[in-house]
């Protein structure tokens, strides 16, 4: 399969977690480090967590708040500052964190000094890991993938010669302490049982069932053994208490019905239910080249080295989308800092959702890149926050609605999280998570699930008409918050993090109450609501250019202490926001390339998700060169063996945001228009991508040759009015196509009517 882009390989086994291979079925997840003789599939399920919930807010926040207020008022920052850590942080300050769930390890009776011929793969295009190695004369093969349909890992274990395969099998947890038995149910069934830390842990269970054809099948204590089998198929499951009463009941009867189909059903029902959601989109980028029969490792590095491989982008750019689709699937949690995988009991950031860029970061492609199913356990968790929220939002601030502040968790917490004044007190998580609300509705069109969301929308909204605080010259800011997570320099000197109306918070509650004003025009519903919404949004503080060009930061345009600082929070309003865009408003998008410009000059982008964010704004700004370089830097500098990203450590959300920052720069409709290869670099002078999505219900096949557009052809899901935006130089054979009626409605703008379902072609060639 080395000709293939939709397929990630290497001549080894994983050294270490960073090399190993990630399987996924948004639930269950496993990292496979194919050893020959000692394998180990590290194993999570996205509702392991330590502790319960608990009711964290603050109980002295409300009535010390006037004061902080006064306190930045009066320009006594660090006052203000160590006040708000004793009132309004969280008690206690850490929310609950993700943990593994153990590991599964198959010992063989192979000698190392034996193994030849050896191969392991990731098949993007099935979800199906694969391991061949040749030991002692024996030919020897496992296929390894996580169902969503059945719930199960299956691997199968095959050889060449009949009654090859013998070893041991048994669960790991870490240190022996982490779990509570490792026990036989029968001689063919392991059941590692066990519950989190903390009051209320969660109680989980994962066994093992094994089927073999031929040898022999027996328990010793709690080993699992198989002697001289021909094929050996194990099946895995797992459940927890945080969604079953009884979960080991669950356990096995998801074991019992999926050992009651043969593997070649299981594998098909796999491969049809993967492949209906990841062959939508395809793409193709430059010449298929002869670096497609090196290892996928060998290929990162020669392009590190600085060497060419446009095609070795298209892989990533699937990967991206392999990882979406095995992280996060309807039913599961959404997908945390690091997916679903992760081997630390106490993870990097406790492996949570991060909701001031990382989670909201992790959904950026899923519209645009055909996945809106993938997208419904965020909305899901957001409802799980509404309670939570009203109560923090009650509480702590004496205000309606809800909201949420940095961080939340598997109970969807919305206190503020840690003792870090550069992002604890932040109270714009929810009203960022509930972007995606529109966003969903702006590329499905589904009103019944507008209809649904609006209420959680217009809660988010209606916390900051009660939060916003008039300013002396009139404006409506928020205080106390922070520009995440950087810190700024007073005139004197003094440098401080928390701040009256950082430019960030204005421009995601402008995106929030346009969006609700634009629902309830939708729904005909809540007029009085809208007008009020109408006037405040009259009032937010617009994006402002500062003293050395760039978009203001803070609302007092201060120097920042760190000038290359990952995050770019007051660049919002270009990405994911659509306030600032070269057309519309050309003296912003002119300050927002110096704010980049700027970051780049003194080391930004340094971690992987940052890097990823910057890839989104050169898109924006329709600078194609920056775009793609930044793309390249993201993955020469942010990419692990295994192509995750590194922060460092790895977390997801830069391969999430990279393949989204690939779309960009094919795709862009934020502007209600669809504009075709806005931010094409020099390197993809021909290409073609198939399946991408555009707000309005569109649905985009095209190629292109020299730069040039040479076929389109767009499905119109919903029907109504297409308008596309193309250079002069693909207008021509676009107006001459005369099977559509086109108008003309300004330079390179043009539109035509479209019919429900119907797909419309244009040969540009």
């Amino acid at each position: 399969m080395e000709g293939s882009n939709k397929i990630l390989w290497y001549e080894q086994h994983a050294m270490n977690w960073n090399e190993a291979l990630p399987i996924g079925n948004g639930r269950l997840g496993g990292m496979v480090y194919g050893q020959a003789e000692n394998e180990r599939i590290q194993l999570n399920e996205d509702s392991v967590w330590y502790g319960g919930p608990r009711d964290r807010n603050n109980p002295d926040a409300l009535s010390h708040l006037p004061r902080v207020r006064s306190l930045l008022s009066m320009g006594k920052v660090k006052e203000a500052e160590e006040l708000a850590l004793l009132a309004l942080a969280g008690t206690p300050d850490s929310q609950r964190h993700y943990e593994p769930l153990g590991d599964l390890l198959l010992n063989f009776e192979h000698s190392s000094k034996a193994i030849t011929n050896y191969k392991r793969e990731l098949r993007l295009d099935k979800a199906l890991v694969n391991i061949q190695y040749n030991c002692s004369g024996v030919r020897y093969n496992r296929e390894i993938f996580a169902s969503y349909p059945d719930q199960i890992i299956a691997i199968r274990l095959t050889a060449s010669m009949e009654q090859s395969i013998s070893f041991q099998m048994y669960f790991e947890r870490g240190h022996s302490y982490n779990l509570d038995e490792l026990v036989a149910l029968d001689s063919d069934i392991l059941m590692m049982r066990g519950k989190t830390g903390g009051e209320n842990g969660i109680v989980f269970r994962s066994g093992i069932k094994v089927i073999a054809e031929n040898g022999q099948v027996s328990t010793i204590g709690n080993r699992l053994i198989v002697k001289e089998a021909d094929t050996v198929t194990l099946l895995l499951s797992s459940s927890t208490s945080y969604r079953y009463d009884q979960p080991e009941k669950e356990c096995i009867e998801t074991l019992i019905r999926a050992s009651k189909k043969s593997y070649n059903l299981l594998l098909q029902n796999h491969i049809e239910d993967y492949q209906s959601l990841f062959n939508r989109v395809d793409l193709e980028l430059g010449d298929q080249n002869n670096k497609r029969s090196l290892p996928t490792n060998k290929r990162l590095e020669l392009l590190k080295t600085g060497e060419s491989d446009e095609d070795f982008l298209t892989t990533y750019f699937h990967f991206g989308r392999y990882l979406l689709i095995s992280s996060s699937r309807p039913g599961s949690l959404p997908a945390n800092l690091q997916g679903i995988w992760n081997d630390n009991m106490l993870p990097p950031w406790g492996s949570k959702f991060t909701i001031n860029i990382n989670t909201q970061m992790n959904y950026w492609p899923a519209e645009v890149c055909n996945l809106t199913e993938c997208h419904q356990p965020l909305f899901d968790h957001i409802e799980k926050m509404r309670g939570p929220g009203r109560k923090t939002a009650e509480v702590m601030y004496g205000c309606r609605g809800f909201t949420a502040h940095h961080n939340t968790d598997i109970w969807g917490d919305t206190a503020p999280q840690d003792l870090y004044i550069p992002a604890t007190i932040w109270p714009l998580g929810a009203a960022w998570l509930c972007l995606h609300l529109w966003d969903h509705y702006a590329f499905t069109g589904d009103l019944a699930f507008l209809k649904e969301y609006y209420g959680t929308m217009k809660e988010a909204a209606l916390f900051f008409v009660d939060y916003l605080v008039e300013t002396p010259n009139g404006d409506w800011i928020t205080t106390p918050s922070v520009s995440p997570e950087n810190t700024y320099i007073l005139p004197n000197g003094e440098k401080g993090t928390l701040c009256e109306g950082p430019s960030m918070d204005s421009q995601i509650i402008y995106a929030l109450f346009s969006n609700c004003i634009q629902a309830s025009e939708r729904l005909n519903v809540d007029e009085r609501f809208r007008g009020k919404l109408r006037t405040i949004i009259q009032m937010l503080p617009q994006p402002k250019i500062g003293k050395h060009g760039q978009i203001q930061e803070w609302y007092k345009d201060y120097e920042e202490a760190e000038p290359g600082h990952r995050h770019i929070s007051h660049l919002f309003a270009l990405h994911p926001g659509r306030e600032i865009s070269p057309r519309t408003t050309p003296d912003l998008a002119k300050a927002a390339k110096i704010t980049l410009e700027r970051r780049l000059k003194f080391g930004g982008g340094h971690t992987g998700w940052s890097r990823a964010w910057i890839i989104n704004m050169w898109a924006r700004l329709q600078e194609a060169e920056m775009a793609y370089n930044n793309l390249l830097d993201l993955l020469k500098s942010s990419t692990l063996p295994n192509l995750f990203d590194n922060h460092p450590p790895f977390q997801i959300d830069g391969n999430f945001g990279g393949i989204a920052g690939m779309a960009e720069m094919l795709i862009q409709s934020h502007t209600e228009e669809i504009h075709l290869l806005p931010s094409l670099p020099k390197a993809w002078t021909h290409g073609s991508v198939k399946g991408l999505k555009a707000r309005g219900g569109f649905e985009i096949e095209m190629k292109w040759e020299n730069e040039q557009l040479s076929h389109l052809s767009i499905i119109s899901t919903l029907g109504g009015e297409c308008i596309i935006r193309l250079n002069p130089l693909q207008q021509k054979a676009l107006v001459e196509n005369q099977k559509v009626q086109l108008r003309k409605l300004g330079e390179n703008l043009f539109s035509f009517h479209t019919d429900t379902g119907s797909k419309y072609t244009f040969n540009l060639g």
